[in-house]
């Protein structure tokens, strides 16, 4: 336990690292996408979406990764301390597959066999958001709630559908 705090510091700070790969990269997307014409201008674009996520987001995920897994085992008791921290590990999960998505979308966008819209993009930039909301009130409150879960899931899917709603942006 000597060390758990140290670990429990760099842990933070490598979530806040990896949550900025993860909100501005299919920020670039959208601009991407929505400029394709513009050569140049994508280019530039594409050096972006690489270096953000090979340089900031990849290491930042890792290093989140290990440093969680290593609070885990300087600190077994989390596992007894009630639901919240499965419930935080599901979701850290599924934020982790929505973050190697968006390695497969900057893939397809360099290769242009990316048929996603601006839109689609657009929408897709709250996953990360609802998520860390769900991650990090669980950690801070130390309970699961349904009903928070369903609330802020029910929130967000109606964000997303007012996003898809609005019209194309054009240039």
């Amino acid at each position: 336990m000597e060390y758990y705090s140290w670990i429990l510091t760099f842990h933070v700070m490598s979530f806040m690292s990896w949550m900025a790969m993860l909100f501005y990269l299919p920020r670039l997307f959208v601009y991407h996408v929505e400029h394709f014409h513009k050569k140049e201008f994508v280019e530039v674009v594409k050096i972006q979406e690489y270096k953000v996520y090979k340089y900031i987001g990849l290491p930042a995920f890792w290093a989140t990764i290990f440093s969680g897994a290593a609070m885990l085992i300087v600190n077994p008791v989390l596992f007894q301390s009630g639901a919240w921290i499965y419930a935080k590990i599901v979701v850290v999960l599924i934020l982790s597959a929505y973050s190697f998505s968006l390695e497969y979308y900057r893939v397809a966008l360099e290769k242009e066999t990316c048929q996603r819209s601006g839109k689609f993009f657009r929408a897709y930039n709250e996953v990360p958001t609802l998520l860390s909301i769900l991650i990090v009130a669980y950690v801070v409150v130390k309970t699961f709630s349904w009903l928070f879960t369903l609330i802020t899931i029910a929130l967000f899917a109606f964000i997303i559908y007012m996003i898809m709603k609005q019209p194309e942006h054009k240039d």
